[in-house]
């Protein structure tokens, strides 16, 4: 009753996907067994509202959800939300902040708020999984920007509901990073996996353009003009100091160099992973209240940052960012009513990286861009795990392979379903290969 009436009082409409997804989550977390979910959905498809719907449910059921996010600054940002739909729609919510940056005295009076239910929303970062983090009756917990979370992370978040005695919580793993199904297959085997390919209807495409450094005195005046016009600007630069040998852009000397070439009323500020946290936060609330107007950063950014407000997004040397980053950080734009634009500032003379960058040209869709960063940079690179080894398949191709691949996952499904099947003699060899190439994980699973 208190998710149905929150949806009616919500000012906009689920899209169809949005709507799936929701009747998925909402038959897991309602069923006998366990919920593992990995949501799927492109920068700005709207996972934040399925998020807020699926801790809602444990909220007025009496359980804890629980919420981790991979930095501070999004963390915030997603306590803000919820917290701002607590007191709109009159959800039954209360919400705590737990993050690394709070004082000794702070996370013990959390710790306890925590502990004794009085708190029912926990959102956070790591500091959530800390040993000393003890939950009264979690049922739900959420990672956000899954790819940023080992399994072990992901693992011991979902363990410190086990104080519960029916059953282990619930889990949703949310991702903004698009990946092909057969890969996600490979790489989150153990979830079951729901896509959000639709865009909320009033969504402007982001117009882009791919150009040459030659261009940034004009990228100047345009940013200029937008700010004229009360929008907000995004600039992000790959490094946040100068270094010897390196002629990459940095982030201290870019923003007295923009503060330089545009008008003294323009406030312009930098934002980078070394501040404090609470410096960072300082900037992004500003950001958001609007009173600064060109934000230069690093790639700390990437994730979750919502400032509908912001109309550009200019990234100095893109041709040093892979495709996927480059979709995230273009996603931080778009996000309100105005026309939004992606300046990509290539200092490359390559012919590879133009190629590269052109596929951000002509496409804003998350789901084709990861599809050609895989083939450009294979699956190892991608994922930051070439070294280990993990995706030098010997025998398969995720391209050619990929029906054979999603038709191998359905088998495995159907033979988990079958009890005791590594006992009985049809499968027995298919048992005694897996025993020997070391397959189980235990009880028959694969």
């Amino acid at each position: 009753a208190d998710t149905v009436r929150f949806l009616e009082k919500l000012p906009f409409r689920l899209t169809k996907d949005q709507l799936q997804v929701w009747q998925e989550i909402r038959q897991d977390m309602t069923g006998k067994y366990t919920m593992n979910r990995l949501i799927q959905g492109d920068v700005g498809s709207g996972k934040t509202v399925l998020a807020a719907l699926s801790l809602l449910l444990a909220a007025a059921n009496g359980y804890q959800g629980a919420m981790m996010a991979p930095t501070e600054v999004l963390a915030v940002q997603h306590f803000h939300t919820l917290s701002g739909y607590a007191k709109e729609y009159g959800l039954p919510f209360r919400p705590v902040l737990l993050t690394g940056s709070l004082s000794a005295k702070e996370k013990r009076e959390v710790y306890a708020g925590i502990e004794s239910g009085a708190y029912n929303l926990i959102i956070g970062t790591h500091a959530l999984i800390q040993e000393k983090v003890h939950y009264k009756n979690l049922a739900l917990v959420i990672t956000d920007e899954q790819h940023r979370f080992g399994v072990r992370q992901r693992e011991l978040l979902a363990g410190k509901g086990e104080e519960r005695e029916d059953k282990k919580p619930h889990v949703i793993v949310m991702s903004a990073t698009p990946i092909p199904r057969t890969l996600a297959m490979i790489l989150y085997g153990d979830l079951h996996i729901s896509v959000i390919r639709q865009l909320p209807a009033d969504r402007l495409p982001v117009k882009n353009c791919v150009v040459n450094t030659g261009y940034r005195n004009t990228a100047y005046r345009f940013l200029e003009k937008e700010v004229a016009a009360g929008r907000q600007a995004f600039v992000i630069c790959p490094m946040i100091e100068a270094e010897e040998e390196s002629d990459l852009e940095n982030v201290e000397e870019y923003m007295e160099k923009l503060r330089a070439a545009l008008p003294g009323t323009i406030r312009t500020e930098m934002l980078h992973g070394k501040m404090k946290p609470a410096e960072k936060n300082r900037i992004m609330d500003a950001f958001a209240a609007r009173q600064i107007d060109i934000l230069v950063s690093t790639t700390v950014i990437e994730v979750g940052v919502n400032v509908p407000n912001a109309s550009v997004m200019m990234i100095e040397n893109a041709e040093r960012f892979g495709l996927a980053q480059l979709h995230q950080l273009r996603g931080r734009v778009g996000r309100g009513a105005y026309q939004s634009y992606c300046i990509f500032i290539n200092a490359s003379d390559s012919d590879k990286a133009r190629e590269r960058l052109e596929v951000l040209n002509r496409s804003n869709d998350g789901f084709y861009i990861a599809e050609q960063d895989l083939k450009f940079r294979g699956p190892g690179d991608m994922f930051g795990i070439r070294q280990s080894g993990d995706m030098n398949f010997q025998i398969a191709d995720i391209y050619q392979d990929a029906d054979v691949l999603a038709l191998a996952d359905k088998a495995c499904g159907r033979l988990m379903e079958i009890p005791d099947w590594e006992n009985r003699e049809e499968y027995g060899a298919l048992a005694g290969y897996l025993e020997r190439a070391g397959g189980f994980l235990e009880n028959g699973v694969l």
